[in-house]
Order: C-alpha cells, then structure tokens, then sequence
C-alpha cells in the first residue's frame, strides 16, 4: 500500500466553525498523522501523512461533509510526497498553533444564532449551562462581532476577557466534544454576566434574575434597553399601543415600522400570513427579520389593531424569532410579541456600550438588560421580503456579514464607500468583495466615525491594502468628501480615486452578482446624481461592468423647493400637473400643503427657480400617493411609495395607455401625460384601483424601453434594480414584460437592490477600469 504526506489549504469560511476539530476528526478516522493550523487570513493548513487511499477519502470529506457553518469554497493540495510505509497511524493528529503566515485566500464567519443542541443545554436543569444567556460551541454564536484579529483563536477575540474554567476547559480540549476549540464557549462560572440596570444606571439585579425583573417591567408596560449580540434594542411589549406610541414620541420616529420579535412561529401566525418559503427564512440558523403580509384581521381577534402602531399604513410587518439565548430566556416569561427596534437617536449609531446607552437614551428608557462582553463590531440585524417570489435583502447584516461576493479579478484591492443613506462600505481583495455590515445613514460625525472603525475593523481581519478607493459621484456626499481625503492623503496606502455615478454602481452590481459583461438594466430609486448634474431615478441604462449608455426612462419633470419636495410630495404633484385647471383646490383638498405654501409654490413654478430637475420614480410615485391622498406628508424615507404599495396590494389595475415621448433621441415614459391620466381615473375609481394602474403602468412603461433597448443593441439579458425594485407588483410587471419578448430576465438575488447595495457596484466598477 503507497503511503504519502500531502500539504493542504483550505479557503472559504474554515474559521470560527469549528474546522479544525472536523479535520481533527476525519483525520483521526482516516488512521492518518499530521497537523492542522489556522492561518492569518482566515484560512486553513493541513498536513497529512498516511496511506494515499486514506488520503482521498479525507479529502473528499473535507467538501463533502464539512461542518453545518463551514463554507469550503477551495481545496489546494500544494505538494505530494512519498514516505515510509509506518507513517499515518502511529504518529498522532494533532490541532497545531496557528501562524500568523498567510496560506490561502479566507473568509470570516457570521454571527448565528443558538444552536438547538446549545439551546437544549440551556433548558436542561441537569446541565451546568442551565439557564445561561451566553452558552455558544462551534456551530453558533458571535463570531464577526467579536474577532478582534485573525487567525480566530480566543486571545484575539473579545472572549479573551474570560479564562475558562476547569471544566469549560476540559470541554475545550476535548476532541469529541462540540465545544472542542469553541472560542466563545462559556458558562456561568467563568463567561460573561448580566446585569439589569434602572434608569439612572444603577444595578437592580444581576444573573437569572435580571431576566425575570426585565420581563416583569416589560409586562407592565415598560421601556426596556436590551443589550445583545451585536448592539442593543430598545424593546416593548407591541401590543401595548401606549408604550408603543411612546416609543415613536421619543426616539423621533413617528411613523417608521417597527420589526417585533415572536416567541414561536405559531404566535407569528396569529398576526401575520407566512408560507413555506417565509417559514424556512424565519427558522434559518442566521434569523433575519422578515417582512411578512400582516394579517390584521386575525390580529384584532386577540388584541386591538396594534399592528396599525406597529407598522401605520403598510401591509407588511417586520418579524424575527430568537437569536440568542438571551431572547428565549426572555420569553420563558410571556408569548406576546416585542418590539425590537435599533437603541439610537435618529443621526447617531447604534448604542453598542452601556455608557453610549445612557448618555444618549438614558432619559428615554425604564431600565436597560446589560452584560459585560466587548462588542467589537456593530452590527444591525438583516431584513428580508419575498419579491415576486424571490428573496431580497432590505438590509445585509448580521448573519450574512462579513460573506464575500463575487468580483472575478483579483486586482487591485478597493475600498469602496458607498452611498449616504443605508450606507455600507466594501473590500474588494483577489476574487472577492466583502460588503461591511450596515452602517446607518452617513450624515454626521459619529455615523462618519463609525464608517471609519468599519474599514479599520475590515482591513486588520482581512489584511488588504487597498490602492484605490471608490466613492459615489454626487459632490455633497460625506462618503464621496471621505474619498477625496483618503486619496489626496494616501490614507490606507490609497494611490488612485475613482468616481462612480449611482446607478451605474446599480447595475454594475447586478451584472457582477450574476456574472455578466453586459446588461441592459432598468434603475429605478428615489435620489442619485446624474451625469449631467441633475437628479436622475428612474433609468434605463445599456451597463458595462466599466460604463455605461443612458438610452431610455422617465421623463425630466421638477422638485418644487428642492428637499420640501421630498418631504411633501403635494410639491411634485403640482409640478407634474402645472397646468391642471382647478389645481389648487386638488392641492388644498389632497396635499398636506397649507394656503401659504401653496402660494409660494406657484411662484416657485412659474419662476422655474428652485426647482431641481429630475427622472425620479420614487418621486414620481410619491406624487401619485399625493395625488390619491394617501400620503401627503413624507416622515421617513420611502413612506409615501410604501403606503401606495400597500393600498394597491390585492387590487387589480386598470387598463391604461402608457404614454411616451423624446428627450432629446431617447425614448421616455411621458410622466406629465401619466399623472393626468391617473387623475383622470380617480375621479371614477377608488384609489387602491388608481394605486395599482400607476405601480404596473411605472414598470410597464420602464420595461419595454428597456427591451427595446436591448433588442436593438443585441443584448440578451435585461435586470432590474434599484429602490423602486422592492415593490411587489413593479418587480413582476418589469419581469413578465421582459420574460414575454423572450429576453432573460435578472434581477438581485444577495445584493440589496436598495443603496445597501451600492458599494459592492463602485467595487465592481473601479475594478473594471483599473484592471
């Protein structure tokens, strides 16, 4: 029988879940020697010695069965030698130190949530884990959140506050146990700690009893900060209507959807509607929220409309179940769903420490649910909803986090800042991107701060040294001003800039997530700054991975006072049907706008000043939920467009003309014509019919511009992408009018279409044209 010894490198997502004890494993059934070492960039070395046919069968295990959190995305055998025939089985495996040396391209695993054998330790009254919030082994638990450096060993995490124990040791070293080399294995002798706070900081209590005290002031209608895995929320009971409007009142967020966590998806199913599909989301080891059809009626049997607090006007409500064993203790104590909405003030991240919590919300909160482990990484939970079928990211994060996507070249290394608003930064390394977790909206200190740690954090656990640095192109921006200062400085070692126009980087990420040179995209959003210095959001552009042709969209129209347009749509409405006989008793009838501002208005339009030109169809959809007196008055980002969606959902549209005209030599959707036809059909149809004919009539009209476009340029492929791509209806309209002229249609499957999704684009982009 031949004999060998074999060096080997593993890459994907080998650290943090428990692949050295798998190794450890096969090799010691396989009979074979050697050893098995973390490496500085997240990768894996092995060296085996032992019969060749033992061999391959290790090797196939390592793909073939690898652990449930292991992602084995490479397999490299290095160097092949003969060796004696005694070699393998006499010579122990061993799990060897880990080196700081890189051996191969790795990647860092998420936070996921408790696993059901840890949870089963925390239920079991025998077990010394019993009723412990912080009980972790190699298949769950904080990872990216708490790994300070690599290679991941526990000096280097944030666990390394907290020696273990004689017997979490044991457990440590042992190799048949799953808790074998776990770096954030703890129990309640040696781990982390809870503590509940008053509202002046002062502890209460400590331990289990923090828990049960927590659950009581819940009960009772109280305001509770809960700090977690990878940041804090501010938590209440969500259907006590009080607190919850309360919450709104405080934290400045007087209409924005709250998600709420469940004990138990039967519970899910008594206020919303959830298929196989939802259900497979909500149970996934990483727990996303998910929005789901809110199901009011089957709410109001138990409890008053709560959900009309929860979530005002939407027909979705945004649910997770339990993560950490932190919630399920929590829940031991009641069954009624919790608010979970971020502990910040709008403007400021996450609060992640305790002294952050208090001297921003110390006034605001009854108590806060604290313990005593760093978290490294902010990092927000992910949201998700089904659309038209498939899966979208709202909001990439935790669970996902840091997750490379696809780049294709392998040089040169970017960093790429992304938008202003649902900002993420990525690293571009080798064949790889790694978008950040979210970062909120970069429009201040502390959020352009917490930017800057986000890079940090990413370049030290990935060891890359970027040389260019991408950014969006409108002017303004805090992202693009933090680009000019990395390049004109070299900060990072950064030698060259480049500028990225925001639906280019749309696109472009669209075509690098499917793999594709070229594309005909339709990119529809609120806000981003065209080319020729307007505002542009509804385009259809001819992508390249390195440029791009503008060849269709809506049609130019204006934003009477600029942002007070944005705020109250009544402004654009105005501006679409200037001149509507009876204009300005439509906007005294159907507009938040008061007689003053409607005045102004006037002169605005008739002077032409102030009012910045654009092609956006999420304004454009906002003036139609203006215009049907849904929403009049915009109090968060993309309201007036949700709540249109919403009252359209179930309504079938009318039949409807889509009117087109030229700008210039490009064919576009004549807007103006739209919004009086619409209007038109509201004076006989009830506005959820309305709703409906604009949402198909905007996706229509987009869609068969762009599969004109791609049928005269030869191109196969149209996708779709952008702010507007969340919406249901739009999405499928855009899909069957592409799928029905016999194109492939493509659209964002593990990019967030939204400006989430932004700088994995300007990644692909900048690597086009430096490559």
């Amino acid at each position: 029988m031949n004999h060998a010894r074999v060096e080997v490198t593993v890459t994907g997502i080998v650290q943090a879940v428990g692949f050295r004890p798998f190794v450890y494993r096969r090799a010691t059934a396989h009979d074979l020697g050697g050893t098995v070492r973390n490496t500085g960039d997240a990768g894996v070395e092995i060296v085996l010695e032992g019969r060749e046919a033992d061999i391959e069968a290790f090797l196939s295990d390592l793909t073939e069965r690898p652990p449930p959190l292991a992602v084995v995305e490479n397999v490299t055998v290095s160097e092949r030698q003969s060796v004696a025939a005694n070699a393998g089985g006499g010579q122990p495996f061993e799990i060897a130190a880990s080196t700081g040396a890189d051996g191969g391209s790795g990647t860092i695993p998420p936070d996921t949530g408790i696993c059901d054998a840890c949870l089963a330790d925390m239920r079991d009254v025998e077990s010394r884990y019993h009723a412990y919030w912080a009980t972790a082994c190699v298949d769950c638990g904080p990872r990216y959140t708490v790994i300070e450096s690599l290679p991941y060993d526990r000096p280097r995490t944030t666990m390394n506050e907290f020696p273990l124990c004689p017997a979490c040791r044991e457990e440590y070293e042992a190799p048949a146990n799953r808790r074998y080399h776990a770096q954030t294995t703890a129990c309640p002798a040696c781990g982390p700690t809870l503590s509940l706070l008053d509202s002046a900081g002062r502890e209460r209590v400590s331990g289990v009893d923090a828990i049960t005290d927590t659950a009581t002031i819940l009960d009772e209608g109280g305001l509770v900060a809960i700090r977690g895995v990878g940041g804090t929320h501010l938590v209440c009971v969500a259907t006590e209507t009080d607190v919850v409007e309360r919450l709104r009142d405080l934290t400045g967020r007087p209409a924005k959807p709250f998600a709420v966590m469940a004990p138990s998806l039967d519970v899910v199913e008594t206020f919303a509607t959830v298929t196989e599909r939802e259900r497979d989301l909500l149970t996934d080891v990483r727990r996303p929220i998910l929005a789901l059809e809110a199901n009011r009626e089957r709410a109001s049997e138990t409890d008053e409309e709560w959900l009309d607090v929860v979530a005002p006007g939407l027909h979705t409500v945004g649910v997770m179940l339990p993560y950490a064993g932190l919630h399920h203790l929590l829940f031991d104590h009641f069954e009624r769903p919790l608010v979970m909405t971020s502990a910040n003030l709008p403007g400021q991240p996450m609060a992640t420490t305790v002294v952050t919590l208090y001297d921003d919300l110390g006034e605001i909160i009854d108590a806060a649910l604290v313990h005593d482990r760093e978290i490294l990484a902010r990092c927000d939970d992910s949201v998700l909803r089904l659309v038209d079928g498939d899966c979208r990211f709202l909001r990439r994060s935790r669970g996902w986090v840091p997750r490379p996507l696809p780049r294709r070249d392998d040089d040169p290394s970017v960093l790429a800042l992304g938008a202003e608003f649902d900002a993420v930064v990525a690293l571009a390394r080798d064949d790889e991107v790694f978008p950040s977790q979210h970062l909120g909206d970069i429009d201040g200190p502390r959020t352009a701060q917490f930017l800057r740690e986000t890079v940090d954090h990413l370049l030290e656990l990935f060891g890359a040294d970027p040389t260019v640095v991408a950014c969006d192109s409108h002017p303004a921006f805090v992202t693009t001003r933090l680009a000019n200062r990395f390049a004109e400085q070299e900060y990072y070692g950064i030698e060259h800039l480049e500028r990225v126009q925001h639906h280019h980087a749309h696109a472009a990420g669209l075509l690098a997530e499917h793999g594709l040179d070229r594309s005909v995209v339709v990119t529809a959003d609120g806000t981003g700054y065209g080319s020729d210095g307007t505002v542009w959001g509804g385009e259809v552009l001819d992508t390249r991975r390195e440029s791009f042709d503008r060849v269709g969209g809506l049609d130019t129209f204006r934003l009477p006072g600029g942002e007070a347009a944005v705020r109250k749509p009544g402004r654009i409405l105005a501006s679409l049907l200037e001149d509507r006989p009876g204009l300005d008793s439509l906007l005294a009838d159907a507009t938040s706008l008061d007689e003053t501002e409607r005045k102004l208005l006037r002169q605005s339009l008739t002077a032409g000043t102030n009012a910045p030109r654009t092609t956006s169809a999420g304004r454009f959809l906002d003036a139609v939920s203006a215009l049907l007196g849904i929403c009049t008055h915009r109090r968060y980002q993309g309201e007036p467009a949700l709540r249109l969606e919403a009252a359209a959902t179930g309504t079938e549209p009318l039949e409807i003309s889509i009117p087109y005209t030229k700008r210039g030599d490009q064919q576009v959707v004549d807007v103006r014509e739209l919004i009086h036809q619409l209007d038109e059909l509201h004076q006989e149809y009830p506005p959820a019919r309305v709703a409906a004919t604009a949402q198909t009539a905007l996706g229509c009209g987009l869609a068969t511009l762009a599969v004109n476009a791609a049928e005269d340029s030869g191109v196969e492929t149209v996708g779709f992408t952008g702010g507007v791509a969340y919406n249901d209806a739009i999405s499928r309209t855009v899909r069957e009018t592409v799928e029905t002229a016999g194109l492939t249609y493509v659209s964002p499957e593990q990019v967030p279409p939204g400006d989430a999704g932004i700088a994995y684009g300007q990644a692909i982009v900048a690597t086009a044209r430096r490559s």
